[in-house]
């Protein structure tokens, strides 16, 4: 397991690498910051001035030797914007990124695994037919669409909810809806189909030979054997929220790491830009380890 777990690490420190190098090079054809940050009248020197300030005249390559230098050291740079250390600005916004996620993921894997064994352990009735046609659709739904939606009906119709914003719990609940609604449509469905093949073992047949009641047959005996394709898909839709939910925190207008990125992209604010997909990339590599070593825990197998 140790060394499972130090191939992966070293495998993900090279994608590390090539993600910094690509977007590096990528955000500097963006533009030039001075002619973004500074006044439409400013003169030729003043943007001579600010690029000097920045460590922008240098080549390119001599400014990505600078920068990896720095980071080696755990300095990732300064927000051109805000005049504060990029890492700073970045942990500010992932934190509220990370709350959104553990919201909606703890929210989306308890109510999936529920309905998802119901739905197998009744395969082909009503319940089946019906969690399988919402999963499906709820799996289908663009997000975009869906928070306009959101917005039109409860927020501008029935004005019960704001429409952005963090200040109180109500602002928190249409995007924690509207990212609940993609994941848990996907994990429903994995869990479905792994439960129906766990269900048919030879394991449970005994089991209910034995005149064991169905709630331990599915959520002690199926369910365990049934969980590692399923941790597999959480861990991916996890990943897809701490990669910021873009589209939904942008519309919300949440201030989480992902409306950050688009906002420093258009601004030109490379440092945070950087900074955002180096923090987002840590901590997508860590929640895979995560669930690495949850494996190993379900099944002993693995271990080994």
């Amino acid at each position: 397991m140790l060394t499972f777990i130090r191939k992966r690490s070293v495998a993900s420190l090279f994608s590390l690498v090539g993600l910094i190098v690509m977007v590096f090079f990528l955000s500097r054809m963006t533009g030039d910051p001075a002619s973004l940050f500074l006044p439409v009248e400013a003169s030729a020197e003043m943007k001579q001035q600010f690029r000097e300030l920045h460590g922008l005249n240098d080549p390119m390559l001599v400014q990505f030797g600078r920068y990896v230098g720095d980071v080696l050291t755990g300095d990732l740079g300064e927000s051109y914007r805000k005049a504060r250390p990029a890492l700073d600005v970045v942990l500010e916004a992932f934190v509220w990124t990370l709350w959104l996620a553990v919201t909606t993921m703890s929210l989306v894997t308890c109510a999936a695994i529920v309905v998802g064994s119901l739905a197998a352990f009744r395969a082909g009735g009503f319940f089946d037919r019906a969690a399988s046609m919402l999963s499906l659709i709820g799996a289908s739904v663009p997000d975009f669409w869906l928070a306009i939606v959101a917005i039109v009906i409860f927020s501008i119709n029935l004005a019960v909810l704001p429409t952005s914003g963090t200040g109180s719990l109500a602002h928190w609940v249409l995007p924690i809806a509207v990212l609940f609604v993609r994941p848990f449509g996907i994990i429903v469905q994995v869990v479905r189909g792994s439960m129906i093949t766990a269900l048919s073992s030879a394991y449970v047949k005994t089991a209910r030979a034995k005149g064991v009641r169905s709630g331990p047959i599915i959520f002690i005996h199926a369910l365990r054997n049934a969980m590692l394709p399923v941790i597999t898909v959480i861990g991916d839709q996890a990943a897809s929220l701490l990669n910021g939910a873009v589209v939904v925190e942008t519309i919300f207008g949440f201030p989480g790491v992902g409306k950050l990125m688009i906002d420093s992209i258009l601004q030109r604010d490379f440092n945070v830009v950087l900074a955002a997909i180096l923090v987002t990339a840590l901590a997508i590599f860590f929640m895979n380890l995560l669930i690495d070593l949850a494996y190993a825990l379900l099944d002993p197998r693995i271990r080994h």
